[in-house]
């Protein structure tokens, strides 16, 4: 493994980490109604668990009601039931051949308790993102002990590998406040 191969990877994973900060913030709830909301909803579909989205078509049916609408009809009672199981505070109801979910207005100190959650997301990434640096780091030890690389070789790849971490901390704090603003606002 040369120098470069280990700054590629450690950019790599420090990229994977921000993707998944991004999935876990876009499950967080806002004010609005989202589809996202509902991605985890697995519906028993003939004996095996498969995902809302596996089942029907999910929309926005105006700023706070998702429109559920089952590619089959008699899926209807088990779609309401799957979103009321899923334990996300939502009150599903059946009109004609679709399911209203309406999304219910956030209190204050529920919103609070949303951007402590960001939070709390913002910095186990971060702690990811500081053990790739930290596997990095070793990776270039390593090579030195092994005599692949010289200790300068060393000492610039780790000086690019802290300014990366540098630059995908600076990226979760700024995707954190932006997640922040919109869960706050009214």
């Amino acid at each position: 493994m040369s120098l470069a191969d280990v700054k590629k990877n450690a950019q790599e994973r420090m990229t994977k980490s921000i993707e998944t900060l991004r999935a876990d913030l876009a499950k967080v709830r806002t004010g609005r109604a989202h589809t996202g909301i509902l991605d985890h909803v697995m519906v028993d579909y003939y004996g095996s668990p498969t995902p809302l989205s596996g089942v029907a078509n999910l929309t926005l049916a105006d700023a706070r009601t998702i429109a559920v609408q089952p590619y089959e009809k008699k899926m209807l009672s088990t779609i309401e039931k799957a979103i009321r199981d899923a334990d996300l505070g939502l009150n599903p109801s059946t009109m004609g051949d679709m399911v209203r979910v309406p999304t219910p207005a956030l209190t204050e100190e529920r919103r609070k308790e949303m951007v402590k959650l960001c939070k709390s997301e913002a910095e186990d990434a971060k702690i990811a993102v500081r053990n790739i640096r930290r596997d990095a780091n070793e990776q270039l030890k390593k090579m030195v002990k092994d005599k692949t690389a010289s200790e300068d070789d060393e000492r610039r790849s780790s000086d690019e590998i802290q300014k990366l971490t540098d630059k995908f901390v600076a990226d979760i704090d700024k995707l954190v406040t932006e997640k922040e603003k919109e869960v706050l606002t009214v």
